[in-house]
């Protein structure tokens, strides 16, 4: 099934997301609609509450379909480091049609459960890594463009303009 997308202003987006407590049958059909309706907007990574579920579940393909193997379940993840810093332009399929650049860590370990509950670590660099903290964003209730927000307001302190 896929799912539409939710845009930005719905407040599923702007709260913490509740933790994945049961690994059944009923979450592997949520994770496969997940990946599904993600491939369907043309995107690389989906949370639940962008489709309107408060769960702290995520899916991410950074190949986009290319490597069957890159595909990655996250249930509660928690960021356990980051490395570097980079800045790139981001987007996100619940703010259409908007990219800008966003700084973020290079190299980003998480700490995560999979489609069965097994905990496991992760490192992921560069596209990867922006995946596992713009999802982990979503999940505790954050889009992306409040980091640009933060980023304008500290240019125009810096300026004197504020």
């Amino acid at each position: 099934m896929i799912y539409p997308i939710v845009k930005f202003g719905d407040p599923v987006l702007e709260k913490p997301a509740a933790p994945v407590t049961v690994f059944d049958q009923e979450l592997k059909k949520l994770v496969a609609d997940m990946f599904e309706s993600m491939y369907e907007a043309h995107g690389v990574g989906l949370a639940a509450p962008q489709i309107g579920i408060s769960k702290r579940l995520a899916v991410i393909d950074v190949t986009f379909k290319e490597d069957p193997n890159a595909k990655l379940v996250l249930a509660n993840p928690e960021i356990i480091h980051t490395e570097g810093k980079v800045s790139q332009n981001e987007g996100c399929l619940s703010v259409p049609e908007f990219r800008e650049p966003v700084s973020r860590a290079r190299k980003v370990t998480i700490r995560a459960q999979d489609i069965d509950g097994k905990w496991y670590e992760k490192t992921g660099e560069d596209l990867l890594a922006r995946a596992f903290l713009h999802e982990t964003d979503h999940l505790n209730g954050k889009l992306y463009i409040s980091h640009l927000m933060k980023r304008k307001i500290r240019k125009l302190m810096k300026a004197g303009q504020w």
